[in-house]
């Protein structure tokens, strides 16, 4: 965790997380309206952030970001249109498998991403957590919580993070979400190009025909900023 240590800088306001959703990492939103959650993780380039923006723009679609520290400060301009438009949350720092850590360099991964994230946009991220690559185990939740933050995970994975060359597109992605419908789903999907090798953004192209989709199945969409007060979203 070297160049990110500041565990112990100055005081850490937090805020308390609601009863419901302390000791969890929280899979569905609890309500009974039929709709869904559409949060995009910002781990790995800016590719495609314009693109979903706009979309979620023209559809009028909210949707909640989960931003690492080290994406806001690579990519200042992307995040703070993104922080501009939708919630931001918190993606810890550098990416780490969070349950392979001690405690202390989980906090230093929250604290230096919530910094930087407030150093690119002006504003802190709101008080959700996404563990990267969803690994946890129940002193990783502890600790989060700790912070004043409630976990998220997702109800489905659109897999759009495979890209084309592993054989997923907009159809699979379309398929994955709607098979997976629920009151309160939470969409998992990506921005960024796979890799190098791939440089297919497949959740960025899906995104319009996912929208329609979801709309066709009679869902609306919501942001996942209910999860930060108690009582149903």
């Amino acid at each position: 965790m070297a160049g990110v240590g500041v565990v112990g800088r100055g005081a850490w306001a937090r805020d308390e997380v609601p009863g419901e959703f302390a000791g969890r990492d929280v899979a569905v939103v609890p309500t009974r309206e039929r709709r869904v959650a559409l949060t995009f993780d910002c781990g790995g380039g800016d590719q495609g952030v314009e693109e979903v923006l706009g979309a979620l723009g023209d559809q009028g679609v909210p949707a909640t970001f989960f931003m690492t520290g080290r994406f806001a400060s690579a990519y200042g301009d992307a995040a703070r249109r993104i922080a501009r438009a939708h919630p931001v949350g918190n993606h810890s720092m550098t990416h780490p498998a969070f349950p392979a850590l001690a405690r202390e360099q989980r906090v230093d991964e929250v604290r230096s991403a919530s910094y930087a994230v407030e150093r690119a946009t002006g504003r802190p991220p709101v008080r959700l957590f996404r563990f990267p690559y969803g690994e946890v185990n129940r002193e990783c939740v502890a600790d989060v919580n700790a912070e004043g933050y409630v976990c998220v995970r997702w109800t489905v994975d659109t897999l759009g993070w495979k890209g084309a060359a592993a054989g997923v597109g907009t159809e699979v992605v379309v398929e994955r979400v709607l098979g997976a419908l629920v009151p309160g789903a939470i969409v998992l999907m990506h921005v960024g190009r796979t890799s190098s090798a791939d440089p297919s953004t497949v959740d960025v192209s899906a995104l319009p025909t996912l929208i329609r989709a979801i709309r066709h199945r009679g869902y609306g969409f919501m942001s996942l900023r209910g999860l930060l007060t108690p009582g149903p979203a």
